[in-house]
């Protein structure tokens, strides 16, 4: 079996992308999907991820 590469970097940016048409569609319908955190402490390594995923929201429109 031959070893084959994965782009990483492309693969995160297609599902993205497929993420913000969904999210498009579905706010056609008079939805809007959200994203819910609980955040115990000020963790600098939780802080940094949930703003991360807060960001990845933005970008696909929630």
């Amino acid at each position: 079996m031959a070893a084959s590469i994965i782009d990483g970097k492309k693969l995160a940016e297609d599902i993205r992308a497929q993420l913000a048409q969904r999210v498009r569609a579905l706010a056609g319908k008079g939805v809007v999907p959200g994203l819910a955190v609980i955040l115990v402490g000020e963790d600098p390594a939780s802080v940094s991820y949930v703003t991360a995923k807060e960001k990845a929201c933005e970008e696909a429109g929630m």
